[in-house]
């Protein structure tokens, strides 16, 4: 019978730095990228499944939060505990909607660090593309958004909010935001993945967060307060995508929006590279 030849890859292993060769190194991150999308798929279907069929309630849990968060502030707010003035739409709908967006962004920051925490023993012995782990984590993200959107229309069709063209342009602005977390995530990966304390420190830091992007309340127009939420890169690409999807349509700050949308997606870029170059190091540590 006659013989077959069959391709292999020959990969050579050398203690230098791969940031001497900057367009070699993009071209394998590039290359690794597209071949860790099947891996990703497989991973986030697991991760999902593992999820969902954990917990007794399911995807109930996914509302939970918003719903609670809405019913406590709009008690505090008819009883005049609470004064954050007025809403484009209805308070309950305002938090609600924008709890889930926040959601949607501390799940992209707290993913990437989850997914190599929870890969030590693979990363340990199985030599793939580490860009699958982070492809399975936002996969992760929009899929769990794409639950809690059951929750928007809900509110929307209930509060008889009305929907104008724009709504087609927030996933946009919701894409940018989730670009946002993940590159911090991404920048914290090399030390959450061995230290615990990082992962700690960001739920105390992300809570801290959230009292500087209005989620809860509109964008202040003046004092120092309204200069840090302005500051904030979130603030923005979340209050964008909550006027392009229910407040009309009109952006009420352009220039913040384009500003952290670069920011996004250039510090993505960046922390992509930080994370490709010290996960070897990271999994060396984690392996000793």
């Amino acid at each position: 019978m006659p013989k077959q030849n069959r391709r292999s890859t020959e990969v050579i292993y050398t203690p230098e730095s791969l940031l001497r060769h900057p367009l070699r190194l993009f071209e394998a991150m590039g290359r690794d990228l597209l071949a860790s999308r099947e891996l990703a798929w497989r991973l986030m279907v697991r991760d999902l499944s593992t999820q969902y069929r954990q917990s007794l309630l399911g995807v109930f849990w996914a509302f939970v939060p918003p719903i609670v968060t809405a019913a406590g502030l709009t008690i505090a707010s008819n009883a005049n505990v609470l004064n954050v003035g007025e809403t484009e739409i209805p308070y309950p709908a305002f938090v609600m909607f924008g709890m889930t967006l926040w959601q949607t962004f501390v799940e992209s920051v707290t993913g990437p660090i989850q997914a190599v925490v929870t890969s030590r023993p693979m990363l340990a012995k199985i030599n793939f593309p580490r860009e699958a782990l982070m492809l399975s984590r936002i996969g992760q993200v929009f899929f769990n958004f794409g639950i809690k959107l059951i929750l928007i229309v809900a509110l929307f069709l209930w509060f008889q909010i009305p929907v104008t063209w724009t709504v087609l342009l927030a996933p946009v602005a919701l894409i940018h935001m989730i670009a946002l977390g993940t590159c911090v995530g991404l920048l914290l990966t090399p030390i959450g993945a061995l230290y615990e304390d990082v992962s700690r420190g960001l739920t105390l830091g992300m809570g801290a967060w959230l009292f500087f992007t209005p989620v809860i309340y509109p964008p202040p127009q003046e004092g120092l307060f309204a200069l840090l939420v302005r500051l904030n890169p979130v603030t923005p690409l979340l209050v964008t995508t909550r006027e392009l999807a229910a407040e009309g349509g009109q952006i009420s700050d352009p220039q913040g929006f384009w500003i952290a949308s670069a920011i996004a997606i250039v510090g993505l870029l960046i922390s992509w590279l930080v994370y490709r170059v010290t996960m070897p190091f990271v999994i060396e540590r984690m392996s000793a």
